[in-house]
């Protein structure tokens, strides 16, 4: 079944098309990865399949327009982990994590045992126990951005749509919070839409690709025929090595020698 749909979307910004045109697909319970050069496109499209931007065209979500979704039920459909969420100094990580629970409260009412479950089952599936009661302020940006991600698995959204989301992380914690994801992608059908930088992360995790350069698809379909030397060569401007590694790939980049 097709989760996420897209036709003709354009998004333009400041009198110019950051998005382009796209059509693209995303089946329930798949990894898609949107990779490109910085201004390809990639967080806005993001941006514009959870209706925080305008866009032409059509995004459908199990055959459904967003345009046609409240914005409330929406909320419960999408979860998003943006590039630079807001996270106020002074709310302490439990209250954070626990605000992933709002699109499922009705008006004026209080968490119930069920939220504070999910709650708490986000806080230990991404190593933040102990730290319910430390404030937003007092942690460094990758315990933050690990809190981040516990409000959005807290919402229980059947889509996550992800910029970034282990920028901030060690290489343990990024691995821990990919296995985490992966892990609940094939227990339960998450789909999950990541816009990511490092290629060979998401060669290691993403089951699919879309290459993204100036608002417009360039290529698409999995890793090994995504990232290739010559594709990376054209639109990154960077010589890399292709390496296999088990059943995926790693894209190393190769060192010029100097003269």
């Amino acid at each position: 079944m097709t989760a996420i749909e897209l036709k003709d979307v354009t998004v333009v910004l400041g009198g110019r098309p950051v998005v382009d045109g796209i059509d693209a697909s995303v089946a329930e319970g798949e990894w898609l990865a949107l990779i490109g050069p910085n201004g390809a496109g990639k967080t806005t499209l993001l941006r514009a399949i959870a209706r925080l931007v305008s866009f032409s065209g059509l995004i459908a979500l199990g055959g459904r327009s967003v345009r046609e979704v409240p914005r409330v039920e929406l909320a419960r459909l999408i979860a998003v982990v943006p590039q630079e969420p807001s996270t106020p100094a002074w709310m302490t990580v439990g209250e954070y994590v626990l605000l992933g629970r709002t699109p499922h409260l009705g008006p004026l009412a209080k968490e119930g045992r069920r939220d504070r479950e999910a709650a708490a089952r986000a806080v230990a599936r991404l190593d933040l126990i102990g730290y319910e009661e430390r404030r937003l302020g007092t942690l460094s940006g990758g315990e933050k951005q690990r809190a981040v991600v516990a409000r959005a698995l807290a919402q229980e959204a059947r889509i996550i749509l992800l910029d970034e989301p282990t920028a901030a992380l060690d290489i343990g914690h990024q691995q821990q919070a990919f296995d985490l994801l992966d892990a609940l992608r094939a227990e339960s059908g998450l789909t999950l839409v990541a816009a990511m930088h490092d290629l060979t992360l998401a060669a290691q995790y993403a089951g699919r690709m879309v290459l993204l350069d100036g608002g417009r698809v360039v290529a698409e379909g999995v890793p090994r025929d995504v990232l290739t030397e010559k594709l990376i060569a054209s639109h990154y401007g960077a010589s890399i090595a292709v390496v296999p590694v088990g059943d995926r790939i790693a894209v190393i980049p190769r060192r010029e020698r100097a003269s």
